[in-house]
């Protein structure tokens, strides 16, 4: 996804390194400081992520702005605790803000909520399954992590697809292992169990995948940064 940040410029340990964090995500991540670059920017964007500390001109007014284009999403963030920013923002066309300081699964859930909702073609139902720095293309049957590929086997593949498919819930076991079995794609002897421990070593984390113990898998986002 491209994420156009527009942050104040005195604040640049902060700006760098959501910038950092965001392109370690797998977001192709531009940084602005300006009104005016940001209007520039937006149209080239996805999602603009905006300080309201901005002091370039009301940050409110330039939300408004940003969010009469339909193709952009925008996801405001205050260092103010109380409600009043966040109100604000909203009412000024946000689709979402966030107060900092946030972690990387808070923004990154924000970001994948936001999608969803104004970006369509970028959610579970579309060619591209997004979750953090996880990229699933429905076509290639290509996992990218990061952008770098990662070599999975047919099963690893169906299975990852099927929990990004319910990235708000768990799957039951059995239906993770009845995907696998009606694909074609279990090798004998292979059980579920094993398919999980090797896509979390692919994925070099454990929580990439996550048990619910009694239940199920979800998908997770991954270790923070």
């Amino acid at each position: 996804m491209r994420v156009l940040l527009v942050a104040e410029g005195s604040d640049t340990a902060h700006s760098t390194a959501l910038v950092d964090r965001l392109r370690a995500s797998g977001h192709t991540t531009s940084l602005v400081h300006t009104r005016q670059a940001a209007l520039a920017g937006a149209a080239g964007a996805d999602l603009v992520l905006l300080d309201l500390e901005l002091t370039d001109r009301d940050a409110l007014e330039l939300c408004r702005d940003l969010s009469r284009a339909d193709e952009v999403a925008v996801i405001c963030y205050t260092r103010q605790p109380g409600e009043l920013d966040r109100v604000l923002a909203l009412q000024a066309g946000s689709d979402d803000c966030l107060v900092r300081p946030f972690g990387l699964n808070e923004l990154t859930a924000r970001i994948e909520a936001v999608t969803r909702r104004v970006h369509p073609r970028h959610a579970p139902g579309s060619a591209a399954v997004l979750r953090g720095a996880l990229r699933l293309d429905r076509r290639s049957r290509q996992v990218l992590l990061s952008g770098r590929p990662i070599a999975v086997t047919r099963a690893e593949f169906d299975l990852l697809l099927l929990l990004a498919a319910e990235p708000d819930g768990t799957v039951p076991r059995g239906t993770a292992l009845e995907r696998i079995r009606s694909g074609g794609s279990a090798r004998p002897g292979r059980t579920l169990d094993t398919h999980v421990s090797s896509l979390r070593r692919k994925l070099g984390a454990k929580s990439w995948i996550v048990t619910v113990h009694g239940v199920g898998l979800r998908l997770g986002h991954g270790p923070e940064d």
